[in-house]
């Protein structure tokens, strides 16, 4: 095929062929709930605030936009009431995690967005608490599972491959986040 002959389709084809390529959480994770149609699902509560939420965010390729507000304001700063919109790709990586550990027990919400303001308390209380928390950015979430320990969560969501993953087992929980791919934690 020359340069000429590429159709706009072509060339939107190469694109969408790059995104799948980008997006590791999609690939490596999600496989992709294999007889179960195109859908992802997230299912969380909150210890902090009695909320519980149990939506499907995605249909067939496409985020859904009022569950995703919905999503925003369940993840909120607790301390301050504040919600910002929340990354999709970070509620992607918890219900690829999910969908791996094989349970339907909620997450355990302890931390999704973070003011700077509640970012700097918590500074203050721990070493552990970034300074440039990704929790700031609506990137991250700190999230338990009763029925699975804080290894099986881990190495749930390092097998996505779609950011950051931080094992806390003394605080018994998982951080899962959609910015560079590390991994720590004891």
């Amino acid at each position: 095929m020359t340069f000429e002959t590429i159709s706009r389709r072509g060339i939107l084809g190469v694109f969408a062929a790059t995104t799948v390529t980008a997006a590791p959480v999609m690939a490596n994770a999600f496989g992709f709930l294999r007889g179960a149609g195109d859908i992802r699902r997230i299912r969380m509560y909150s210890g902090r605030t009695g909320e519980s939420i149990d939506t499907v965010y995605w249909v067939d390729g496409k985020y859904i936009r009022d569950a995703l507000k919905e999503i925003n304001v369940f993840m909120r700063d607790w301390r301050t009431g504040q919600a910002i919109g929340i990354d999709p790709r970070a509620v992607d990586v918890a219900a690829a995690s999910h969908r791996l550990l094989q349970t339907n027990e909620p997450y355990m919400m302890l931390s999704g967005y973070r003011s700077p303001k509640t970012n700097a308390m918590l500074r203050r209380q721990s070493s552990g608490v970034a300074r440039n928390s990704l929790h700031m950015v609506g990137k991250a979430a700190d999230l338990r599972l009763k029925s699975r320990s804080v290894s099986q969560m881990y190495k749930a969501a390092a097998a996505c491959k779609g950011g950051g993953v931080g094992k806390y087992s003394r605080s018994n929980f998982v951080h899962m986040d959609c910015g560079p791919i590390r991994y720590w934690g004891a």
